[in-house]
């Protein structure tokens, strides 16, 4: 099966435990105007590569998962190309070599990957499933279903919230967001990481000849971030940084 990759490289620890082989797939379901991979939106483009051809790459690799190390499939979003994903995860479970995917959360078929995957990392980019539609163009519904499934799961689960100002960032959004987790059962099950809104992919929009749509109101201040931190830890939830 044929899967269609815009990068691919090593990264220790921020995208999984470990030093990992880490793969992003081609296409995304949502628009977020902070994406820093727009090259990875459209699903055409990057570069096709056989499951048996990666698999042969990362038995080479494996060597260098290191720490806890494995691969690590992100995007774009890796559910937009399901099926190859998981006949991928499915190979390199099967040779005992460490998986992780980070997702959106949104594709409904989400549980069936599962049984292979041996740590989840998972956006949750706003607590209100209408305001997150308008932003992204999807629902939030689906990741709440799927996160709450991953834990009765029993999945290593971390979730990531990233922070932008004007969309998700104040203090009052901090108390949403606690009781959505609180509502969920979280606590003992997931851990949480607070992404600040950066621009590192502004030039790659430049390049693509697309709009960059944020401006300086999205960067949040250290007050905001650690009251942020503060009602999320009072929550009960336990507050990493990778």
């Amino acid at each position: 099966m044929e899967i269609r990759i815009f990068q691919k490289g090593f990264n220790f620890s921020q995208d999984g435990p470990g030093n990992r082989l880490v793969y992003h797939l081609q296409g995304c379901n949502m628009h977020c105007p902070w994406c820093s991979n727009p090259e990875g939106l459209a699903m055409h483009g990057g570069t096709s590569y056989s499951t048996e051809e990666l698999m042969d790459e990362i038995l080479r690799s494996s060597l260098m998962f290191f720490d806890g190390g494995g691969i690590t499939l992100t995007g774009g979003e890796v559910t937009m190309q399901f099926d190859a994903a998981g006949e991928l995860l499915k190979a390199a479970h099967s040779c005992a070599i460490h998986t992780c995917i980070e997702t959106n959360g949104t594709h409904p078929r989400l549980p069936e990957l599962f049984p292979y995957i041996d740590h989840l990392i998972m956006d949750v980019k706003h607590y209100d499933p209408e305001k997150h539609r308008e932003t992204t163009g999807v629902s939030c519904e689906n990741t709440f279903r799927n996160i709450e499934k991953a834990a009765k799961a029993g999945k290593t689960l971390a979730l990531r919230i990233p922070l932008i100002g004007g969309f998700n960032a104040s203090t009052e959004d901090a108390r949403h967001f606690s009781d959505l987790f609180q509502r969920m059962h979280l606590k003992g099950y997931a851990t949480l990481e607070l992404l600040c809104y950066h621009e590192y992919g502004k030039s790659k929009y430049e390049s693509l000849n697309l709009p960059y749509l944020m401006d300086d109101t999205a960067f949040i201040s250290d007050e905001t971030l650690h009251a942020f931190r503060d009602i999320l830890a009072d929550s009960g939830m336990t507050l990493v940084s990778t």
